[in-house]
């Protein structure tokens, strides 16, 4: 794989050390303990950051940086921080935190109102940082949370950083046509792991442009576990031709436990023909799976971005994509244990499911198309 590809916003970089950090009581502390570690900078970009015991422990990490001289800058998606008290707000301001919201909601912006930053970066120094898909909220806590969401982020190291400070400073300036001063260049690092910052946004759709890439040169397995699925039809060809050439093909999706039912039913409509093609599909019984995992033989993937269309049309999203065998293992391990921890579907066992799941798929199906029509319009 080339290092620089003009159609992508940012290339390789080799030297980058990468790290898994599965659910929140093991990513929450480390990201924690990098904010009270900060000299200098604190960058951090969210979408779901809501009042709550989690919540008052950041701001608190925040706001005790910002007291000590680090640069803080906390963006926030308007719609994602609506649960966000005023008194939170406050204490963050008071402190010196430097607040902004992406894309404000308001009546008369109308189908505006759709694109949302769904970016999950915290940035430290410009020489660590931690992407994935969570947000903060008591839901992904697992100290408060005995069902907390299954959730993954990845913290790395390496010159790869530099462009989630460019990303995030990026972000921040045509919101608030202030800039960020730049970090210092980071170094290379002994692990060596090829990495390459993705992105989507309404004019640069690398990360939909990089899955479809993989999924046309996997050989031998594409696995992918995604919290919402509705995928378009590219992907589905893709994954059905994948199968029926012999790539072991296998999608984890979320149980009965979800924060959309709706959606789960709209997606569950596409099990059939996926079924019928080879695909191995998987729900995660155990709690909500919210984790955004893609490995295709030994590429992965892992960020913010889900696969349905909304989320490929509407969001800003940023993943992290890793080209690296050892890496590939260590994710291969965690989709083992989580197939294990599912129920499998099968295809005639599909086909003799009751009429009432039939017709939730139906109409829930009827209404995404609706809303894909209405936001195309």
């Amino acid at each position: 794989m080339a290092r620089h590809e003009t159609a992508y916003r940012f290339p390789w970089h080799g030297g980058n050390q990468v790290e898994l950090l599965l659910d929140g009581q093991i990513f929450f502390p480390a990201m924690l303990q990098a904010i009270a570690q900060a000299g200098h900078q604190i960058l951090l970009e969210m979408y779901l950051f809501e009042s709550g015991q989690l919540a008052s422990r950041f701001i608190q990490a925040l706001c005790h940086a910002s007291q000590r001289g680090v640069a803080v800058h906390l963006l926030l998606d308007d719609f994602g921080a609506r649960s966000l008290q005023q008194t939170d707000r406050r204490q963050l301001q008071q402190a010196g935190v430097v607040l902004g919201f992406y894309n404000p909601l308001h009546y008369g912006k109308w189908r505006r109102n759709l694109f949302r930053d769904h970016r999950k970066l915290l940035i430290i120094d410009g020489k660590l940082a931690f992407i994935g898909g969570t947000g903060l909220t008591d839901e992904f806590d697992g100290h408060h949370q005995s069902l907390a969401w299954h959730e993954i982020m990845l913290r790395f190291r390496g010159p790869v950083v530099g462009d989630a400070v460019q990303l995030f400073s990026e972000n921040w300036q045509r919101l608030s046509k202030q800039t960020i001063s730049p970090a210092a260049p980071s170094a290379l690092h002994r692990r060596d792991q090829l990495a390459r910052l993705s992105i989507n946004a309404p004019s640069r759709m690398a990360i939909k442009r990089s899955l479809l890439k993989q999924l046309d040169q996997a050989g031998t397995r594409i696995w992918i576990s995604t919290a919402y699925f509705i995928p378009s039809w590219k992907i589905r060809r893709r994954l059905k031709r994948a199968a029926i050439q012999g790539v072991d093909v296998r999608l984890l999706l979320p149980g009965q436990h979800t924060d959309h039912p709706a959606v789960r039913h709209a997606g569950r409509r596409y099990y059939a023909q996926l079924l019928r093609s080879g695909v191995r599909i998987f729900e995660y019984q155990p709690r909500f799976l919210h984790a955004k995992m893609m490995l295709c033989d030994n590429w992965a993937s892992i960020g913010s971005s889900n696969i349905d269309r909304w989320n490929l049309r509407w969001n800003l999203e940023a993943n992290l994509e890793v080209l690296d065998e050892h890496f590939a293992q260590q994710l291969q391990a965690i989709f083992e244990d989580d197939f294990e921890q599912s129920r499998e579907m099968h295809y005639p066992n599909w086909l003799q499911r009751p009429w009432h799941r039939r017709l939730q798929e139906d109409f829930w199906g009827w209404i995404a198309r609706k809303l894909e029509g209405i936001s195309q319009k």
